[in-house]
């Protein structure tokens, strides 16, 4: 088990790398703005009323780049690049045989339990630590400790790794339902366990649950005060408001927990178009918008609600908001499916700034949890042997533009890689995040923002730089 120390981190501001000081004259460029307020605030020590956790899954700066220059253009600028604090942080995970080793390319399971507990894991595991099984304590347990509402939003099932992390414990991310913990035995509810991820989640009585996997909530419970009944059962039993489709969310009134399950399984694409494909790849081509059904809630509308039925409580909270299938796009080498998919990640991002600016006691963090296989290449020509799959796109330039996924054979599903991802945020505390920091300091910047942890051991030079521009 390994925990970063946050207690040395500190923030060097230099004024020069701030957003909005980058592309000169370029048509359609970034306008300079003047963000000294929210740069004090960020760096001031205060505390955050509400943290606003954004995770693009598989959103590497690649695939950033990708949803910028077809969204907006090279010179564009995505809502989630305003943010005023931008740094990198580690994704590694754990080795489960030898703990003490890293695991250069992490999985959500392991990546999301980074964040959610402070602890690096090994891959597969959710809050459980390397080889010991231990439980691992999560930020949305510590703050359903200090009284604080909490919220999952995400496009996947809501068994899936990044949501199931905060929520639950167990040993492998696939024991989703009650039928599914053939991996889990002594997490069986029938075995005396915390149970399946679905079981887990709803006796955790999060107050806002929203994102697909209804079926996982439909399997039966195999144990304890609530064998025989479905999950989805046990949940209206606990007090859970279920809406099903758009209109049952739009529907949903403050004042008592509520589970969305908009989908049998993983949520609908927002858009579609041609696979990539060996040389000479796909396209040129533009990808046909507005595919995912009135029915399911765009990933901004469940947002919008979260938000609004948290913040009706009149109190802190602490919410997670995961763009899913960028991910699970990318490993299939859809770059129309992906793209889309960190577009309406986006759109959701735009809704937490709104929100931010009516609340600006609200820490906002949008990260990934591990980089991807896409890649902006040159046009590929068969006389390079050009390894992987390709598709060329029209971007909102009016250019063409090529994309590679070769960290597979064309067909297969792509891989993950083990790059450094961009972390960014905005609001009290969240300074932390600039420089090269790791998964596990994400906790601590968050845990302590909400008063959940106290401060680290040692002031140290991040609070002398503080001193010296006045804000101590």
């Amino acid at each position: 088990m390994q925990r970063r120390n946050l207690c040395g981190t500190f923030a060097v501001l230099l004024v020069t790398g701030l957003p909005g000081a980058a592309l000169g004259d370029a048509p359609g460029g970034p306008v300079a703005i003047d963000r000294s307020q929210a740069l004090e605030q960020a760096i001031d020590g205060s505390h955050a009323k509400h943290v606003i956790l954004f995770l693009g899954d598989g959103m590497g700066d690649s695939e950033i780049t990708l949803a910028r220059n077809y969204h907006v253009g090279a010179a564009g600028r995505l809502a989630l690049d305003t943010l005023p604090f931008t740094g990198t942080y580690t994704t590694y995970a754990l080795q489960e045989a030898h703990p003490t080793l890293p695991d250069y390319v992490t999985d959500s399971a392991a990546s999301a339990t980074a964040w959610a507990t402070g602890f690096k894991t090994s891959n597969g595991r959710l809050s459980t630590s390397a080889r010991t099984d231990q439980p691992l304590k999560t930020i949305i347990e510590l703050a359903q400790e200090k009284g604080l509402a909490t919220g999952s939003v995400t496009t996947a099932e809501l068994t899936d790794a990044t949501p199931a992390a905060l929520a639950s414990h167990v040993n492998n991310r696939s024991c989703q339902g009650p039928a599914d913990m053939a991996p889990c035995p002594r997490y069986k509810k029938s075995a005396g366990g915390l149970g399946s991820i679905a079981e887990q989640a709803i006796d955790h009585h999060v107050d806002v649950l929203l994102g697909g996997g209804r079926q996982r909530f439909e399997q039966v419970i195999d144990g304890g005060a609530a064998a025989g009944q479905t999950v989805l059962q046990s949940a209206i039993a606990q007090g859970y408001a279920v809406a099903g489709n758009a209109a049952d969310l739009d529907a949903a009134q403050p004042g008592t927990k509520l589970l969305g399950l908009f989908a049998l399984g993983n949520m609908s694409l927002e858009w579609h178009g041609e696979p990539a494909r060996p040389f000479p790849g796909s396209g040129p081509q533009r990808c046909v918008e507005d595919q995912r059904p009135q029915t399911e809630p765009s990933l901004a509308a469940m947002t919008r609600k979260a938000l609004t039925l948290l913040a009706a409580r009149h109190r802190s909270f602490f919410l997670q908001v995961e763009g899913a299938a960028i991910d699970k796009r990318d490993h299939a080498a859809d770059p129309c499916g992906q793209i889309g998919e960190t577009v309406a990640f986006d759109a959701a991002v735009s809704v937490g700034l709104d929100f931010a600016r009516a609340h600006p006691d609200t820490l906002i963090v949008v990260t990934a949890d591990h980089a991807h296989t896409s890649q902006i290449v040159p046009p590929p020509s068969q006389t390079d042997h050009s390894p992987g799959s390709f598709s060329t796109l029209v971007t909102a330039d009016g250019a063409n533009m090529t994309v590679s996924y070769a960290t597979n054979l064309p067909g297969r599903m792509g891989e993950h890689t083990g790059t450094q991802v961009r972390i960014a945020a905005q609001g009290p505390q969240a300074a932390n995040v600039v420089g090269v920091t790791d998964q596990t300091q994400l906790f601590d910047t968050m845990a302590r923002a909400l008063s959940l942890i106290g401060p680290p051991a040692s002031r140290g030079p991040f609070h002398a730089i503080a001193r010296f521009l006045g804000l101590e």
